[in-house]
């Protein structure tokens, strides 16, 4: 199970309520967790703004901790197998990452929230209001979406409506998507 970052639409798939309590909704997955955000957003960390630790303590409570002792935290990167492999993307949280898929010379990047709407391809410096550090998101997603264009990898953003699939080609500051299935 790939948590590319840890926010509430991203984990709530990871646990089900059993009785009073939460388990693991695949008791048999190793579940993957890039380990700054479980830091970040594990109750005990008081550096978060006391209105949002309410909610942050509620989601960990009922998506992370219960499937902690199945999970592999993970920091940088974390090949998964031969073609799939987790990386860093600091940025929308201390945490957030992409998973990288190349079969041969197919490419893909599944980027999470990192791309949050297609205007943050024309303008990547726009953030979305969920993203942490806005700076380094940008650096972010600057950085892949750059990638992305030079080497002709399919962006693939967890939010776009239909497939969400496109290519990306540079387009003075910015990208400009330039074929969407």
């Amino acid at each position: 199970m790939v948590n590319t970052h840890v926010h509430y639409d991203h984990v709530g798939w990871n646990t089900r309520r059993d009785g009073d309590g939460w388990v693991p909704t695949f008791p048999n997955a190793q579940y993957l967790i890039p380990r700054a955000d479980k830091e970040y957003f594990d109750p005990r960390n008081h550096s978060l703004a006391p209105e949002r630790r309410e909610g942050n303590r509620l989601m960990y409570a009922d998506s992370i901790a219960p499937v902690l002792s199945r999970a592999t935290l993970w920091e940088a990167s974390h090949r998964i197998d031969a073609n799939l492999t987790l990386e860093s993307a600091p940025g929308h949280t201390p945490g957030s990452s992409l998973l990288r898929l190349q079969s041969g010379t197919d490419r893909a990047v599944f980027v999470g929230d990192l791309v949050h709407s297609p205007v943050q391809m024309v303008a990547p410096e726009h953030n979305s209001c969920f993203c942490e550090d806005p700076a380094d998101a940008v650096a972010t997603r600057r950085r892949v979406l750059g990638r992305a264009a030079d080497l002709g990898e399919l962006v693939i953003p967890a939010h776009f409506a239909g497939s969400g699939v496109m290519e990306a080609s540079r387009y003075g500051e910015g990208f400009a998507v330039t074929r969407r299935s």
